[in-house]
């Protein structure tokens, strides 16, 4: 969340910020519930000072002449009114502070001074294409019929054991899938020194609330019936990055370089907002998987971790020999707790189009407040917020969608990039049995 100092000391900045997203910040409300708190805490405090002078007035009401009874009986009057206005007062601190806290967590990341006006993805800036897409001498299909056509991907089976929105592959696609997994995670630990996590796959309200998809984004996500606060994992950035929650690492922990994660699961989505939207095939799914990268640094190495992470996950697709772009998220597209975010995408010859495959972001401290994921700095002594960033690396359907398409050939066989035939048994390519 944002840091409440920085909004007290220059509303109007983060106002403008805010805007850059197509928001409209209720500062209004923000500083009438401020002042609210602080009002009704110096209450509390006045109160509570003049009952502990009260409650020395028994001794000098005897020196003015009362009896004891008669002095007990005026200070226990006087307790018991202080007592009656400081509860009412803290509760109403309480209170405020309470709508002040919904308040915050329902609102985004300031964007950085980087990121590009615009209102939609239409808006984002390209950063630079890497790849020429190949030209066919036939029409190229896209995922869905290759895979139909091999006799691999059933939409339909899925659909009649799940729902729409499932995908079923058998032989080789399914052995692809499971190879592109295996192959991104040992580039990432192998090459890129990222430490592989095995992580649950079921999440509770506090780490959804600490990586920001709560309370903003409950739609998104399947809650499991009967179990109280107990949610399917959107993507693995949620349970990696609550590793770090209410903790304070050591900078000898951090390393050089801070923490780097690793972590291949599924992720469950309901897609809430996107009825309509990539029916067909892999592209949107409620169950995929991704191979998530997570990095925990010291706050001036994020920039640099930024471009060091979407590079990490540039090199499978280039590994992989598929055509991508990089772009900059627009402050309209950008993601609720990033900073700023690169999307690199690949480029689909079935669509004619780049489509995402990895979102690569910086959140500075938004989410490390949320989470009180601290490091101890030793020229102060004293525990500081970390930055944190993820993105995927890459997001495991999509990339076999992109081997798909753009290894078509004419006979609907798919040729394998070398780097990963070792992974496919030595097959060269895929054919219909």
């Amino acid at each position: 969340m944002l840091d409440i100092k920085a909004i007290r000391q220059n509303p109007d900045a983060v106002f403008l910020a805010l805007k850059k997203r197509g928001m409209a910040f209720d500062l209004g409300r923000f500083q009438s519930l401020d002042a609210r708190r602080k009002n009704a805490v110096i209450r509390a405090q006045a109160l509570r000072a003049e009952r502990k002078a009260a409650s020395k007035r028994i001794g000098e009401l005897i020196a003015e002449g009362k009896s004891l009874d008669e002095a007990k009986d005026e200070v226990d009057s006087v307790l018991s009114r202080l007592g009656s206005d400081l509860e009412a007062a803290t509760v109403e601190a309480d209170t405020a502070q309470s709508e002040l806290h919904a308040l915050l967590l329902e609102t985004p990341n300031l964007p950085d001074d980087r990121v590009p006006d615009g209102a939609s993805e239409d808006d984002n800036v390209e950063v630079l294409t890497w790849g020429e897409p190949q030209s066919t001498e036939f029409t190229a299909r896209d995922h869905v019929d290759l895979g139909q056509a091999l006799a691999q991907m059933d939409m339909d089976t899925a659909s009649r054991i799940a729902g729409s929105r499932f995908s079923l592959l058998s032989d080789q696609l399914a052995l692809l899938h499971r190879a592109l997994t295996q192959f991104m995670l040992d580039q990432h630990t192998e090459r890129h020194g990222y430490r592989e996590v095995y992580v649950p796959y079921i999440v509770n309200e506090t780490s959804l609330t600490g990586t920001g998809q709560l309370p903003k984004f409950a739609e998104d996500l399947f809650r499991l019936e009967g179990e109280q606060g107990y949610y399917l994992a959107p993507t693995a950035e949620v349970p990696v990055t609550n590793i770090a929650r209410d903790r304070i690492f050591d900078a000898d922990e951090l390393g050089s370089s801070g923490l780097r994660f690793v972590a291949h699961t599924p992720c469950f989505r309901s897609e809430a907002g996107s009825y309509g939207r990539d029916t067909r095939g892999l592209i949107r799914q409620h169950q995929f998987e991704k191979v998530e990268l997570v990095q925990l640094v010291r706050p001036e190495q994020s920039d640099a971790a930024l471009e060091a992470l979407t590079g990490h996950a540039e090199a499978i697709l280039r590994a992989l020999q598929l055509p991508y772009r990089k772009v900059m998220l627009c402050g309209g597209d950008l993601g609720f707790s990033s900073a700023i975010t690169y999307d690199l995408e690949v480029w689909l010859p079935g669509q004619s189009a780049y489509r995402e495959i990895s979102s690569c972001s910086n959140f500075r401290d938004y989410q490390a407040r949320r989470l009180q994921a601290r490091w101890r700095n030793p020229k102060t002594g004293k525990p500081e917020l970390l930055h944190t960033l993820n993105g995927s690396g890459l997001a495991v359907g999509r990339t076999l969608v992109a081997v798909m398409e753009n290894g078509q050939q004419a006979d609907g066989s798919i040729l394998l990039p070398e780097a990963i035939r070792h992974y496919m048994r030595g097959a060269e390519s895929i054919a219909a049995y």
